[in-house]
């Protein structure tokens, strides 16, 4: 009885020992196949199912290795050029006919976003200036990041002439080319900051509109002030429509010979425009302005919600004051977001006035990164005030991992939450 106990002990031994060998191997394989699958070149982030009897599955997200048969996309065209000096023509044709043969990156494309947003490509002159830049992207990529976008950042330039406010022409229509899966390319500037990170674009309000800024019709049209649109803040829909804007838009920029007479013809219109060369708003408020008829039913003049807010009417005691109104809305630490949008912000959009957070607070004439900012504005004030809007932003996104800026002055260090906070006393 012993010997017959113990061979069935050593066969037990030894089939568990091949199980575990067995198990170990195949965990080998999978984490070797994993290594490849993450630093090969052609890796993607589709994830692969097997049926049985059946070619692999894909289960969710954009299947980047795939090319169809027949290669004849718009990318093969020798005629298409990526240059702001080249005109694109059939657009929404070869977009459609794209993204027919990618099927996976149609579904969600209607409302696909991509924001661009960029600097200058040498360092800053201010000392201050390539620190806020930086935190600045970073803003940027935060609201990105939580709400799905794709974000191109650029500190070249794309055309040796196109420079100062005219770079993001040549950076936008790079950008739908480049991203025919997305229906919107979204321009931000480069010294504009999210401060509300939960705020979505209302993408339903522009349905029937092919650029989406901030602006009044009234100041356009009654008062003729080159301030009736903030250009520095855009949406533009990725369409043969806005191919054809950027290229009557550029005729009045630097590529165009006839740049020298655009400054003084937009200065004869609207009186009070500061500088005598042409720049990219004033221009967009000319063809608006001249052209009424042509672009004003596609462009939605948005002045409901801080699309872009002026820093100087958002700041001073706004950015303690809205903390305390959301601490008060949201009782325990889980209950914001969708909760407090259902129960206390339903219908607000952020305007002056409004109990919502401003959604983006642009400080305009700062220039951090020169530090030439705007005469009447004091240097400090405008850096000053940029940290406290990135920290007032950055408390939104660090709260998720239990930590704040206490005092919005200070960059660093940050503190930690209690659990239950705010019913907990801080």
């Amino acid at each position: 009885m012993g010997k017959h106990g113990g061979a069935k002990t050593r066969t037990a031994v030894c089939f568990s020992d091949g199980v575990i060998f067995f198990a170990g191997a195949f965990m080998s394989l999978i984490l070797v196949w994993s290594y490849f699958s993450i630093f090969s070149p052609s890796s993607n982030f589709t994830l692969i199912g097997f049926r049985r009897g059946t070619e692999p599955a894909k289960c969710s997200g954009f299947d980047m290795q795939f090319d169809p048969e027949d290669p004849g996309s718009f990318y093969d065209d020798p005629d298409l050029s990526y240059s702001i000096e080249r005109p694109i023509t059939g657009w929404d044709e070869k977009r459609k006919q794209w993204l027919e043969s990618h099927p996976s990156f149609k579904p969600g494309s209607e409302n696909r976003i991509v924001m661009v947003t960029g600097s200058q490509p040498a360092p800053c002159k201010n000392p201050i200036g390539d620190h806020l830049l930086l935190r600045c992207f970073k803003n940027k990529v935060d609201y990105c990041r939580i709400h799905g976008h794709d974000i191109f950042y650029s500190n070249s330039l794309l055309h040796p002439k196109m420079n100062s406010y005219w770079t993001k022409l040549p950076a936008v229509k790079a950008a739908m080319l480049a991203h025919p899966e997305a229906e919107w390319i979204w321009w931000v500037d480069s010294d504009a900051i999210f401060t509300d990170m939960e705020f979505t674009l209302p993408l339903h309000r522009y349905r029937y509109h092919n650029l989406v800024v901030h602006g009044w019709p009234s100041i356009i049209y009654d008062q003729q002030s080159w301030t009736a649109v903030n250009a520095g803040v855009f949406l533009i829909r990725n369409c043969q429509w806005s191919m054809e804007l950027i290229d009557t838009w550029k005729s009045m920029g630097p590529v165009s010979p006839d740049y020298a007479k655009w400054g003084p013809i937009q200065r004869s219109i609207f009186k009070d425009k500061l500088f005598p060369e042409s720049d990219d708003q004033t221009a967009l408020i000319y063809l608006l302005y001249k052209h009424k008829e042509v672009y004003y039913p596609k462009i939605y003049l948005e002045a409901e919600y801080y699309f872009q807010g002026y820093w100087i009417g958002v700041v001073g005691g706004f950015f303690a004051n809205v903390t305390e109104r959301y601490l008060e809305m949201e009782r325990r630490r889980h209950r914001y977001g969708a909760f407090r949008e259902e129960r206390f912000l339903k219908g607000e959009f952020g305007g002056r006035g409004s109990r919502r957070r401003a959604f983006v607070t642009h400080f305009t004439g700062c220039q951090p990164c020169s530090g030439d900012h705007n005469p009447s504005y004091d240097g400090d004030t405008c850096w000053n005030e940029m940290i406290r809007a990135l920290n007032f932003a950055d408390n939104q996104v660090m709260r998720a991992y239990g930590y704040v800026h206490t005092d919005l002055s200070k960059t660093s260090p940050l503190q930690p939450l209690p659990f239950d906070y705010p019913d907990e006393t801080w």
